[in-house]
């Protein structure tokens, strides 16, 4: 599976490693060239070396998107730390591009839940902590969970 990631900060970059490590063509494409860094933690010889490749570019420009292979891509994660690029970029891949499975990082629970029910696949950080905080508070307080 070819998967394009955007973002590469410490989600991105890890994601795109266990991907790549997974046997999965991976590409990542970030506006900060000193990300590339992230990529080739724990790989011997290098990132490209080990296969995957790294673009440099502005997420909302759609030379950027192909430049970094949007138009081959089976899979593609909008990982930056913007809820609005994250947004904006996934829709753009899924009805201009049509790739089969886009994933928008949306910080925000609210918009999270919000685009969920307008068909764009989202996963929330914010919401898994409080879930978990939540349930760890009222196992220390015996209250189950």
């Amino acid at each position: 599976m070819f998967v394009l990631i955007v973002g590469c900060g410490r989600v991105g970059s890890s994601l795109a490693r266990a991907m790549l490590e997974d046997g999965h063509t991976v590409s990542v494409l970030d506006q900060d060239p000193e990300s590339h860094a992230r990529l080739e933690v724990g790989l011997e010889g290098g990132w490209e070396v080990a296969g995957g490749m790294f673009a440099v570019g502005t997420a909302l420009e759609v030379d950027a998107l192909e430049a970094a292979g949007i138009s081959k891509a089976d899979a593609f994660v909008a990982a930056t730390n913007g809820d609005n690029t994250n947004i904006v970029i996934s829709q753009i891949a899924q009805r201009r591009y049509e790739v089969e499975t886009v994933i928008a990082r949306i910080l925000d629970p609210l918009r999270a839940e919000w685009y969920g029910t307008q068909g764009l696949r989202t996963v929330c950080p914010t919401r898994v902590a409080v879930d978990m905080l939540e349930t760890e508070l009222r196992q220390a307080a015996g209250g189950g969970g």
